[in-house]
C-alpha cells in the first residue's frame, strides 16, 4: 500500500504512480490496473480512546511538568 495525493485533472480527480512503485510492479503507460481506493483518516481520531491508563489527565501532566522542568530548569 502506498500513500498518495490527488490532484484536480480537468472535472476530475486524478493519483500519480510513484516511479519507483510502477518499476517495481512492472506498470507501464496506457495499462489497465487495479486501484483499491481508501480515504486515509485522522490518525489521531482513530487514536483517541484506545490508550487505557490508570491516571488522570491531570496526573499525567503533572508527571510531565515536573520531567520537562528537571531537565530544562
Amino acid at each position: 500500500m502506498i500513500a498518495v495525493k490527488t490532484k484536480q485533472w480537468g472535472n476530475s480527480i486524478g493519483i500519480v504512480i510513484p516511479k519507483a512503485v510502477a518499476e517495481e510492479k512492472g506498470i507501464k503507460p496506457d495499462e489497465e490496473v487495479l486501484v483499491e481506493i481508501e480515504k486515509k483518516g485522522n490518525p489521531l481520531k482513530e487514536l483517541f480512546g484506545t490508550l487505557k491508563t490508570k491516571k488522570t489527565t491531570e496526573q499525567i501532566l503533572k508527571e510531565v511538568r515536573k520531567d520537562l522542568e528537571s531537565k530544562y530548569f
